[in-house]
């Protein structure tokens, strides 16, 4: 099993170690997946967030200038009817980290599943909630969850997000008990982070159990503290693909849209260095824009542009890998 030491040699490679390292991690998903990838739509629920990291435009201090919205119950069933029509099984609720989430998303999830006679994956993002109100959600028809620690160093992490690493992984450890997929992840290229740290967030998630885990470049957005930063080595995100898929064959992992955002044919790399899920954005237009994460500029990716990238990448699409017969983790 690879420990620290060996993780933070392979964020190190360059030149022909480094293609070597995505060879190895191409062959570790070929092993678990074959070249099946999990496409995803993402339906972005509000830009409403109680929580100012310094990372993101949609910042709790920037409530009262971002135009802000809260989609409906409604809404959300409305969106998630056209992705049934596309063949695609597994929608992820994503949006900014407030208790009404809890009532919005969970009235839309029993007639979402009964859409899909209960085969589909709903997976929410909807951030820190307490263990009663992920009871009742999985109750509603969820299935899994992301809940992204963005960096295991304890002090970057407080600097960062304004709040204790401990409460993030205390419901991440709520989540895995309820039988939810889970799913953590980080940010690369945040201001002091450490190579070192990278691989301690490696270990840290698959000590906890997680199935799924994603990196994505840090993405510069303009309104937030972190505006004149640097972007996120992409080249480094690309390794730590590869490590994660080498630590854990059997975890999904996504090609996230930052490293579009950050390199042009990034998306498509991902796939090289071993990521086997793809999202595509399935927000209605109208409130699609205001959901700032990467600031107004963000490009958004289409289902017909995540087929393409797929095809580039000599891979096929498919659905999700969590679903038993009973259409439940």
């Amino acid at each position: 099993m690879l420990d620290e030491r060996d993780i933070r040699a392979m964020l190190m490679v360059q030149g022909s170690e480094r293609e070597e390292l995505f060879t190895q991690a191409r062959a570790a998903r070929a092993g678990v997946y074959g070249d099946r990838v999990v496409v995803r739509a993402v339906i972005e629920v509000t830009n409403l967030c109680r929580v100012d990291c310094d990372f993101c435009p949609m910042r709790r201090s920037n409530t009262r200038t971002n135009d802000v919205f809260h989609q409906t119950p409604a809404e959300m069933i409305e969106t998630a009817i056209g992705v049934h029509a596309l063949g695609v099984d597994v929608i992820c609720f994503q949006g900014g980290e407030v208790p009404q989430t809890t009532t919005s998303v969970g009235a839309a999830l029993p007639t979402i599943a009964e859409l899909y006679g209960g085969r589909v994956e709903l997976l929410l993002n909807l951030g820190n909630k307490t263990r009663a109100e992920y009871a009742r959600l999985r109750e509603q028809g969820a299935t899994s969850y992301i809940i992204k620690h963005e960096t295991s160093d304890v002090d970057l992490h407080l600097r960062m997000r304004h709040e204790a690493l401990d409460r993030r992984l205390a419901c991440t450890a709520d989540l895995l008990d309820l039988g939810y997929r889970v799913g953590s992840g980080m940010i690369i290229g945040l201001p002091g982070q450490s190579p070192d740290s990278i691989a301690r967030d490696i270990v840290l998630c698959r000590d906890m159990g997680v199935h799924m885990m994603s990196a994505a470049p840090f993405v510069p957005a303009p309104d937030t503290p972190l505006a004149g930063v640097p972007a996120g080595d992409v080249e480094l995100t690309l390794n730590v693909l590869a490590a994660m898929r080498l630590a854990q064959p059997e975890w999904t992992i996504p090609s996230v849209s930052a490293m579009r955002a950050s390199v042009e044919g990034g998306q498509r790399r991902g796939f090289d260095a071993g990521a086997n899920v793809i999202v595509f954005n399935a927000t209605p237009a109208d409130v699609r824009d205001k959901y700032l994460i990467y600031g107004k500029d963000r490009k958004v990716s289409d289902y017909e542009y995540v087929m393409d990238v797929i095809a580039q990448a000599d891979l096929t699409p498919g659905g999700s890998v969590f679903l038993t017969e009973t259409g439940r983790p």
